[in-house]
């Protein structure tokens, strides 16, 4: 995390968390989701305004992680801004060479530890770091990967994934 985060944690450390605001697709972007996306409907089906600037994708990505809860989180200053996911908490992006290099969508290397496939033939990997989707531009060089026995593969139907892997899709405060 930011040193500059960490100062603005002990400054005000009571600011109110935010929820459905920010989100994560299945290709690795963020969304911001105003309050008229999120009238339109739910994330993903409304995904809201894509964010491009390179330093804010730099910033959300230093400081982006999991709470206790499996609940993602973006931590802009002292306000904590959960994350929607549309698949996973990680987008992988891989790196050709024997073995195939792994990296976040935010460009955090990981090792990968299992390869999973799920009911829709999506393929995940979990790692040091988490669990996370492949990119589907990546699926060759993963194919490659698993036909190498780079990674054991084992399948789960993706309602089941979040629970198996101790992750929230759609974080929300308790009632």
């Amino acid at each position: 995390m930011d040193p500059i985060v960490e100062a603005a944690l002990r400054k005000w450390p009571n600011v109110p968390h935010v929820y459905g605001w920010l989100a994560l697709d299945a290709r690795g972007h963020w969304h911001l989701r105003d309050a008229r996306a999120q009238a339109a409907g739910p994330f993903p089906q409304v995904r809201g305004s894509r964010i491009d600037h390179d330093r804010l994708l730099a910033f959300i990505g230093r400081n982006y992680a999991a709470d206790a809860d499996g609940a993602w989180f973006f931590q802009n200053g002292p306000q904590r801004v959960y994350v929607d996911l549309e698949a996973a908490p990680w987008v992988w992006r891989l790196q050709p060479g024997a073995p195939v290099g792994v990296r976040t969508h935010s460009g955090r290397g990981a090792i990968v530890q299992a390869a999973w496939v799920d009911d829709a033939g999506r393929l995940f990997l979990d790692t040091d770091l988490g669990f996370g989707l492949v990119h589907s531009l990546d699926t060759e060089l993963a194919a490659r990967a698993l036909d190498a026995g780079q990674w054991p593969l084992h399948e789960l139907p993706f309602a089941r994934m979040p629970e198996r892997f101790g992750y929230r899709l759609t974080p929300r405060p308790a009632p």
